[in-house]
């Protein structure tokens, strides 16, 4: 029997937003410390770990963020594994972190915000989308080494997530944020032959658990979904 060669490897990499945060006051809470899971986002992060319960996972890593670790512990012990924690997976810093950004009642009323928002194609108001790009795609490298031959799982944010993915399906990084293909506790999974990815998949394990109006597509409602970070 042959063993395989390095560039035949299949290796496969899921990354996962974080599950329903609790966030009564609606803020941006980006990098912030502090936020946790909300009950169902526990649920939606049980949801993922009995979905991923008979794969192959080998490896788990997570993002800083407190939301990021506790979304990772049930498949993390699913599989008997510790959570390793990565820093490229956190959030995309954000000026405007800590407050509103609703509809008709945020940040955005403020004219001293205004200079924030110029430049959508940076973004202006936030962590440049290259560098998103280089951190994640390290991560997932990271991940696709450690994990070689089998599966792992990183628990990340929706924004890097959605740039990461859109760099390599040969997108451009500037984008509508309503129309990111990136749900909670969703699955954007990157398939590996060797070092080099040849699919990009996405799945819900938990999207009957996700409110409407949080859904990909959603049209906006007044009053909920203020916080734009996840």
């Amino acid at each position: 029997m042959s063993i395989p060669k390095k560039d035949d490897d299949v290796t496969v990499v899921h990354l996962m937003r974080h599950g329903e945060v609790e966030n009564p006051e609606g803020v941006l809470y980006g990098r912030l410390p502090g936020y946790h899971l909300s009950g169902l986002g526990r649920r939606m992060a049980d949801r993922v770990g009995e979905h991923l319960a008979p794969r192959d996972i080998t490896h788990v890593v997570a993002s800083p963020l407190e939301r990021a670790q506790e979304t990772a512990e049930p498949i993390a012990k699913a599989h008997g594994l510790d959570i390793v924690t990565d820093e490229r997976l956190i959030e995309a810093e954000n000026v405007f972190q800590g407050k509103t950004f609703g509809i008709g009642d945020g940040a955005l009323r403020h004219p001293a915000n205004w200079k924030h928002v110029v430049n959508p194609f940076k973004p202006s108001w936030g962590e440049p989308y290259l560098d998103q790009v280089v951190r994640m795609m390290g991560a997932l490298n990271a991940a696709k080494d450690a994990a070689r031959g089998h599966e792992a799982v990183l628990v990340s944010h929706q924004l890097p997530i959605w740039i990461v993915r859109s760099y390599v399906e040969k997108r451009r990084l500037w984008h509508d944020p309503r129309r990111r293909q990136c749900t909670l506790a969703s699955l954007t999974t990157f398939t590996y032959q060797g070092d080099r990815i040849v699919s990009v998949g996405y799945s819900e394990p938990a999207r009957d658990l996700v409110p409407a109006h949080l859904l990909a597509g959603a049209k906006p409602v007044k009053g909920k979904g203020k916080a734009y970070g996840a």
